[in-house]
């Protein structure tokens, strides 16, 4: 897979994006036997579970097509604005969200992996973990065009679903401030640092 038109999004240099240039915390990506990712989509992965982590920047939405799709069973966000808004959403609605196992199954287009996440609802503390498969489907010019995160199971009534349908695409932009340059990225980034 060729990653070097994936460069000219980045300042024109005409480098792949690595962990570092994205500022990706998520750089230990587990591999199931058999599994090998190239560095690009290792490089995808911990951006992925990034922001499943809530911790969504500029630089790692880069690494999406400005018309590419998130969706999960409550949600189609399709195109920039709305899928920006769903990974700034999930900051805005739990704290802390933390990744307690993932594992990638298959290095394919689109890449597997599975996941175990938990979401604590800000200031009630109720939380819950969602396992899920989740898909990142990629394009020919090595950026993400496609996110499926599958549930295994059903996500039970309570507070943790009220929030997490309050993601849904429709509803997500009017009360997400999705960062429109570095400063306020930048801002909105210490602020959930502070806070977390």
């Amino acid at each position: 897979m060729s990653t070097s038109k994936i460069g000219t999004q980045n300042g024109g240099q005409g480098v792949s994006p690595s962990f570092e240039s994205i500022h990706i915390k998520n750089t230990t990506i587990n591999e199931d036997a058999g599994v090998e990712l190239s560095s690009h989509q290792k490089v995808l992965v911990g951006s992925v579970l990034d922001l499943f982590e809530g911790n969504p920047t500029l630089k790692h939405l880069s690494l999406w097509s400005p018309n590419g799709t998130f969706t999960d069973p409550i949600t189609i966000a399709t195109g920039y604005n709305k899928f920006a808004a769903q990974w700034y959403g999930l900051p805005a609605l739990f704290n802390p969200i933390q990744i307690q196992s993932h594992s990638v199954t298959s290095a394919g287009n689109p890449i597997e992996m599975n996941l175990s996440n938990k979401y604590v609802v800000k200031g009630i503390k109720t939380g819950q973990t969602i396992n899920s498969v989740v898909r990142i489907h990629v394009g020919q010019d090595g950026k993400v065009e496609k996110v499926e995160d599958r549930w295994n199971d059903k996500l039970p009534e309570g507070v943790v679903s009220e929030a997490l349908r309050k993601l849904n695409a429709n509803t997500v932009p009017t009360f997400v401030t999705v960062p429109k340059d570095e400063a306020e990225d930048q801002k909105l980034k210490a602020e959930r640092e502070k806070n977390s």
